[in-house]
C-alpha cells in the first residue's frame, strides 16, 4: 500500500523497541513492584471497560459510552510521572485516566449507572467522573471544551506561585477546535504550565486522520506555530510514553513552558458504543495488526516475562483480580440507590450549597420562594 492511500493506524504507527527508553533517568529506578504495578492498572482499565461494555449491552448504562480499550499504556505510563502538584483534565474518553489517577471502580462503575453513590452523584455520567482531591478535574463531553479548562490549572498554577503542571488529555479530532488554538497561544504567551496530551488513535470519530486535518508528518508539529516544545511519541511502550511525558513535566515545572505530545494509540471498539459504523471505516487486518503486534498490555507483559520480573502465574492472578473488582463494581452499582428528587440542585449553584456565604441579593431558582411575590 502507497503511503498516499494509508488511512488511520496505518498512516501513523511506526516500528520502535519497547525498551528504546528503558536507560532513561526516569525509568532506570524502577523496581519490580512499580513495573508489575504498571501492568496490574492496564489490565484493570481493561476489565472494567470490558464491563462497562457488558453492563450497557444489559441496559445498566444510558447515553454514550466511550471506551478505552487500547489506550491503556497512555493513562498508566503518562500519569506515573505526576506528582502531588501535577493536574490532569481530559474529554469524554476518561474512565482510564480516573482509575490510573486513583479513583475506584465502584465510584466510576456507580456513576455510569447513574447511581447517587458515583463520583458525581449519578449526575454526570460516562463522560463526566471528576475527583479534584485527587487532582483530577474530568472527563468533559464537548470536544476540546477541557483544552481552555487545563490552560486555567497551569494559570492557577504559576499564579499561585506552585512548581506544577497540567496535563490536558485530547483525541487527535480536538485539534481542530478552534478553543485549542485559543488555548495555544495564550499557552505561549503566558509561558504556562501546560502539557497537551493529542491521544491520537487515527480516526475523529468515524473519519481518519488524513481526511479530518491538513495533516503532513505530525498533528503535534502544529506546535510550531506557537513557538511551542512538540515531539511524538509510540504510546503502547510504557517506557518511552514515561520518559517523554516526564521531559514536559520538567519542563512545566522549570521553566513554566508549555509542550504538546502527539502520542499514537489505537483504540478497539468504536468511538462509542452507538458507533455503528466501527467496522466500516477500517478493515479488521488494521485491528488485528494492532493487537497482534502492538496491544501495550502484551507488550508490557511480554517485557516482565523476558526480564523475569512477572512469571505466568502472576500474571494470570492478577487479570483474575481485575475481573473480579470489576464484576464487583457493576454488584455495587447495580444496587446502589438513584439520587433523590431533593438533590437535583446540590453541586449546581454555589449559594445553594453555602447558604448565608453569598454577598449579593439575588435569588436562587428553583428555591422554594422563587417566582412571582403575592
Amino acid at each position: 500500500m502507497s503511503s498516499k492511500k494509508k488511512q488511520g493506524f496505518e498512516a501513523i504507527a511506526t516500528e520502535a523497541d519497547p525498551r528504546g527508553f528503558e536507560g532513561h533517568s526516569i525509568n532506570q529506578s524502577l523496581s519490580s513492584e512499580e513495573k508489575i504495578g504498571f501492568y496490574r492498572e492496564m489490565v484493570r482499565i481493561r476489565r472494567f471497560e470490558e464491563r462497562s461494555l457488558r453492563a450497557y449491552q444489559q441496559g445498566k448504562i444510558g447515553g454514550f459510552l466511550h471506551l478505552y480499550i487500547g489506550q491503556e499504556s497512555v493513562a498508566v505510563g503518562s500519569l506515573s510521572v505526576c506528582g502531588e502538584n501535577d493536574h490532569v483534565i481530559t474529554a469524554y474518553r476518561d474512565h482510564g485516566h480516573a482509575l490510573a489517577s486513583g479513583m475506584n471502580m465502584n465510584e466510576c462503575m456507580a456513576e455510569m449507572f447513574g447511581k447517587h453513590t458515583g463520583c458525581s452523584k449519578g449526575k454526570g455520567g460516562s463522560m463526566h467522573f471528576f475527583a479534584p482531591e485527587k487532582n483530577y478535574w474530568g472527563g468533559h463531553g464537548i470536544v476540546a471544551g477541557q483544552t481552555p479548562l487545563g490552560l486555567g490549572l497551569a494559570y492557577a498554577l504559576k499564579y499561585k506561585g506552585i512548581k506544577g503542571a497540567a496535563l490536558c488529555y485530547m483525541g487527535d479530532g480536538a485539534v481542530n477546535q478552534g478553543v485549542f488554538h485559543e488555548s495555544l497561544n495564550l499557552a505561549s504567551l503566558f509561558e504556562l504550565p501546560v502539557v497537551y496530551i493529542i491521544e491520537n488513535n487515527g480516526y475523529s470519530m468515524g473519519t481518519s486522520l488524513q481526511r479530518s486535518s491538513a495533516y503532513t508528518e505530525s498533528l503535534g508539529k502544529r506546535a510550531e506555530a506557537y513557538n511551542i516544545e512538540w515531539e511524538t511519541v509510540q504510546g503502547h511502550l510504557i517506557y518511552e510514553v514515561r520518559a517523554k511525558v516526564n521531559e514536559a513535566i520538567q519542563r512545566a515545572h522549570e521553566s513554566s513552558k508549555p509542550t504538546i505530545l502527539e502520542i499514537i494509540t489505537y483504540r478497539y471498539r468504536g468511538h462509542s458504543i452507538a458507533d455503528a459504523n466501527a467496522d466500516k471505516y477500517r478493515t479488521k487486518e488494521e485491528v488485528k495488526e494492532y493487537q497482534e503486534k502492538k496491544d501495550p498490555i502484551n507488550v508490557w507483559r511480554n517485557l516482565l516475562l523476558e526480564d523475569k520480573v512477572l512469571t505466568e502465574e502472576q500474571a494470570k492472578e492478577i487479570d483474575k483480580q481485575a475481573r473480579a473488582e470489576a464484576d464487583a463494581s457493576a454488584d455495587f452499582a447495580d444496587q446502589s440507590p438513584y439520587p433523590p428528587t431533593e438533590s437535583i440542585i446540590e453541586d449546581v449553584y454555589w449559594t445553594h450549597d453555602n447558604p448565608g456565604k453569598h454577598d449579593n441579593e439575588g435569588r436562587i431558582f428553583f428555591n422554594d420562594d422563587w417566582g412571582p411575590q403575592a
